[in-house]
């Protein structure tokens, strides 16, 4: 009988039967419940009748929508932002959105238009932000000027306008934002801009048209707060043409690929009469870098300098006391000492990152900076052997130091004792070798944002992240640990303030139940790109409320007692995990489609398993796991059996026990 029993058993086990339930069905993604949709990219002709007339925010780009009538949108009626970008759209007639008073921003990038109606805006009475980037535009006098007055930023680049005179009627005194970036222009005249007087503190951007003329007068006792003139190549035209205007950014850059002029002293002799707090020359040449050249920036604020050629500044530059932040990136610096710091003495900001050649620190080199606040010094093949207090002395105010993407660096004790307000410290892909026997940090009561991701660092070391009781924010991404475990006693109890936690990259396979126990205040742990399995979710316990990511690991199936520590978190991300979806999983699959909301990206949450729903989402699968009819047959069979067998055994044993009394 034994051997039958076991039969059917195994016949009602395998009894279980599962269901596939997909859809190929297009649809927009709701973003945000009956306010924000994604219809992008879907091959719509028209909108869907799906969509809620609660609709806020929609975006449309990369559909067919060849011409905009009044009832195109019109049942759309609470619509604020409106993104039409490459929907192949040629005409917009009348009033095509006097349905949408409250529409603030209308991109229509990219669509070949043909004509648009004098009343095609008509509608929206608040309109801010119009995009007609790629249009075909090679006037202005094709924009509809009616009911613009409320208009803040319009986009035009890429188009083929040649002047920027607007028509008499169009309303200017709002904007804010004004973009012609990548057109035709090549002259400026004191007509072009009458029709921009209204506007104030304007941000103009004529980046890429090579400005090759100005009329003298043109910006005269105007304020911007911004200029771009990107791409031209003769700045002695922008400096003569700016000729007694206020300007708080001013950005003169070029291309690597363009046509280059060398800058000499005497073409900065224009900005001398003009009024400018930022400068930004990056990609131009030096031929002749002096004193001189020095003279005319002494009311900056800021200066960038990026890839401009330099080997070194010229020692002894007078009147630079104004200037707070220096960028010199991507220059050819041997040592730290070339910039001449001392001619900077107000300095808050100095970025020297991405250096052509091995930067050599030296020793005190930034030591007039009594005030720099952020330090870059990034991919600059720095290498130090005992690092960093000598390099970094006489820097108490540093707040932000970035040494990331260098050498190796050898720590010792307090190996950041020159900067102890630090409250940022980026060493990511920098080995270092910690040769301390307590904390090199442990002076740092400051930081609150710690980067170690990739340093090849002692993960055994607990006393690593001692004398933080600020830290906020860790990242030791690409670091392993040993035997690909996180165990009790690791650093992570020396920082019970943490908040972001990244240990993702670090070959885990295996999470100690207790090394998380003091990590209360955690509200972002990412334990992605490892090989965990389901049994280190029990050391989640901890976390409540949290991002937890654990997207690419090696989760199969999460049993029924863990989906508790789960639904304590507020958002999830499981996708690229191996999962499986048989009934072996029913528990985890129905908490899934209970909790859908926690989880981001589940749409790349797909099955590994069984082979014929592999690839499959989830969202897409519905498992029937009851009894089959056959599952019913040898179950009654089995339990007739039993009975008989039972009745048999009885009776045996009864005569038996008559014949034997």
């Amino acid at each position: 009988m034994a051997p039958a029993v076991s039969c059917c058993f195994l016949a009602l086990l395998l009894s279980a039967s599962c269901e596939v339930v997909t859809s190929t069905e297009q649809m927009c993604i709701e973003k945000e419940a009956k306010t924000i949709y994604n219809c992008e990219n879907l091959g719509l002709s028209e909108i869907p009748d799906t969509l809620p007339n609660t609709t806020e925010f929609l975006e449309f780009s990369f559909n067919f929508l060849p011409t905009v009538q009044d009832t195109t949108f019109s049942q759309l009626l609470n619509l604020t932002f409106l993104d039409l970008t490459r929907c192949q759209i040629n005409w917009i007639h009348e009033n095509a959105f006097q349905s949408h008073p409250q529409l603030s921003t209308l991109v229509l990038t990219g669509n070949p238009l043909i004509f648009v109606a004098e009343t095609a805006l008509n509608g929206p009475r608040s309109l801010k932000h119009l995009f007609l980037i790629q249009t075909g535009i090679s006037s202005l006098e094709f924009i509809p000027a009616h009911n613009l007055k409320n208009l803040e930023s319009l986009h035009l680049g890429g188009n083929y306008i040649s002047s920027i005179k607007f028509p008499k009627d169009f309303p200017t005194g709002n904007l804010k934002v004004l973009d012609f970036q990548n057109n035709a222009i090549h002259y400026l005249s004191r007509e072009d801009m009458d029709s921009l007087r209204p506007a104030t503190n304007l941000s103009l951007n004529f980046n890429g048209n090579d400005i090759r003329g100005i009329e003298p007068g043109t910006f005269k006792s105007t304020v911007f707060q911004s200029l771009n003139f990107g791409g031209t190549v003769n700045l002695s035209v922008i400096f003569r043409g700016l000729h007694n205007s206020t300007i708080q950014s001013l950005w003169l850059g070029t291309y690597q690929d363009a046509e280059d002029q060398e800058l000499s002293p005497i073409m900065f002799e224009g900005l001398c009469e003009m009024s400018v707090e930022s400068m930004n020359l990056q990609n131009h040449y030096f031929s002749n870098l002096s004193l001189t050249t020095f003279q005319c920036f002494t009311h900056l604020q800021e200066l960038d300098l990026t890839a401009t050629h330099l080997h070194e500044l010229p020692p002894g530059i007078k009147g630079m006391n104004l200037l707070k932040k220096l960028v010199l990136n991507v220059n050819s610096f041997d040592q730290l000492c070339q910039i001449n710091a001392a001619s900077f003495p107000s300095l808050t900001h100095l970025y020297i990152k991405g250096n052509r050649h091995k930067l050599q620190l030296g020793v005190g080199c930034l030591e007039k900076l009594e005030n720099l606040q952020t330090l870059d010094l990034s991919h600059n093949n720095i290498e130090a052997s005992d690092c960093c207090n000598l390099q970094l002395k006489n820097l108490p105010h540093l707040k932000s130091l970035n040494l990331s993407y260098n050498e190796p660096l050898s720590l010792q004790n307090e190996a950041f004792k020159a900067c102890p307000q630090l409250e940022l410290l980026d060493l990511a892909r920098t080995s270092l070798a910690v040769k301390a026997t307590q904390s090199p940090f442990q002076n740092l009561h400051f930081l609150q944002v710690l980067n170690l991701s990739y340093c090849s660092l002692d993960t055994s070391n607990q006393h690593l992240l001692a004398g933080l009781p600020n830290l906020r924010h860790l990242n030791l991404q690409g670091n392993r640990f040993k035997d690909g475990n996180i165990p009790k006693t690791s650093p992570f109890q020396m920082v019970s303030t943490l908040e972001i936690l990244v240990l993702s990259s670090c070959d885990l396979s295996s999470i100690d139940q207790e090394a998380f126990h003091s990590l209360g205040n955690v509200s972002h742990i990412d334990l992605s790109h490892n090989s965990l399995t389901s049994s280190s979710i029990s050391a989640l316990s901890w976390f409540k409320g949290t991002y937890l990511n654990l997207a690419t690991n090696s989760i199969r199936i999460i049993p029924a007692h863990l989906l508790p520590i789960l639904s304590q978190q507020k958002i999830i991300r499981l996708s690229h995990n191996p999962l499986d979806c048989t009934c072996s999983n029913i528990h985890f699959l129905t908490w899934y489609k209970e909790n859908v909301q926690k989880l981001k990206d589940f749409e790349e949450i797909r099955c590994a398993n069984p082979p014929s729903l592999q690839g499959v989402q989830l969202s897409d699968v519905t498992l029937s796991c009851g009894m089959t009819a056959a599952g019913i047959f040898f179950l009654t069979v089995f339990l007739f059996l039993s009975a008989a067998l039972l009745i048999y055994t009885v009776k045996f044993f009864l005569r038996w026990k008559y014949q034997h009394l």
